[in-house]
């Protein structure tokens, strides 16, 4: 990588995981669109890929925990066809991934489907029943930041939640100077409960992407069931959120570091955003164009 390089790598990754604090407080206020989500009541499911499918994870967990009705998260192309429900959210950056497009045109006429799209030009926009646009959160940068967490934001405000705390979180996250010892890790596992172990999954698919490190995501509480044994020194266990009791013992244990930081999860999300942007970047990668990946999957015929 030259100089010039060097200096424009991860650009446009920057900007977008800087503006998150923003979108959120946009997409909170959207309240026209969160009324074309699924009622409460409704068996619903949502479909993604990749990231959106862990935003996906995240948001059916909480519609289901606060009483709204029976939510369940599927990636596109695991989707049952041969199982009802009341309607569909289907979660996708690009509008134009595969198997989210040929999902929606096998359940066109059966089963309503909400598309929740950060190009609001793209193929899906004529096959969904409604669209909930969301393209001041679209991205130039492959590596997703800024639309996976807005439209999870804008799920969150839907089911009644007050985003001004997870706001605040995520501006004081961006005005810290950062601690450079998380940049420096042989490996990383990500752990969640409930709603944030979508948060784990996304955590490491995106140090995963954008810095090619080793990582993994797992359940806080399966992570005893076998996961600890890659804990040791100079290795990072980073839990999103609560913690059960007696983890940070456990690990410490072991000679690895345990990371929890006692804000909004998807506030420290954002800090992830920017040691993995960084980690790239003293690794000479770019994480605007990572190594084997596009911005959407599109799959030939």
């Amino acid at each position: 990588m030259t100089d010039v390089q060097s200096a424009t790598a991860g650009a446009h990754m920057r900007a977008e995981l800087t503006s998150q604090p923003e979108t959120w407080a946009r997409a909170a206020e959207m309240r026209a669109e969160q009324a074309l989500l699924p009622a409460s009541g409704a068996r619903v499911a949502v479909v993604g890929c990749g990231t959106s499918w862990f935003m996906a994870q995240s948001y059916a967990v909480l519609r289901e925990s606060v009483g709204h009705g029976e939510t369940d998260a599927f990636t596109a192309s695991e989707f049952p066809l041969d199982r009802d429900y009341d309607a569909i959210v289907a979660l996708t950056r690009s509008g134009t991934t595969t198997e989210v497009l040929e999902l929606t045109e096998r359940v066109k006429g059966r089963t309503p489907v909400v598309g929740v799209i950060g190009d609001d030009t793209s193929p899906l926009v004529d096959l969904v029943d409604s669209v909930i646009a969301l393209p001041f959160a679209d991205e130039k940068s492959v590596v997703q930041t800024r639309f996976a967490t807005t439209a999870l934001a804008l799920f969150r405000a839907s089911l009644g939640e007050d985003l001004d705390g997870a706001i605040a979180d995520a501006r004081a996250v961006l005005d810290e100077t950062g601690d450079d010892d998380l940049g420096d890790a042989e490996q990383y596992s990500f752990l969640g409960l409930g709603w944030t172990i979508g948060l784990a999954h996304e955590a490491a698919l995106k140090m995963r992407e954008s810095s090619q490190s080793w990582t993994e995501s797992y359940s806080a509480m399966e992570y005893r069931h076998g996961p600890i044994a890659i804990a040791a020194p100079g290795r990072i266990t980073w839990q999103l959120g609560t913690a059960p009791e007696g983890l940070r013992a456990q690990v410490e244990a072991t000679g690895a570091r345990f990371v929890q930081h006692p804000i909004d999860p998807m506030a420290d999300l954002v800090r992830l955003h920017r040691v993995a942007l960084d980690r790239a970047v003293a690794k000479g990668l770019d994480p605007d164009q990572p190594r084997n990946l596009t911005r959407s999957v599109i799959l030939d015929d």
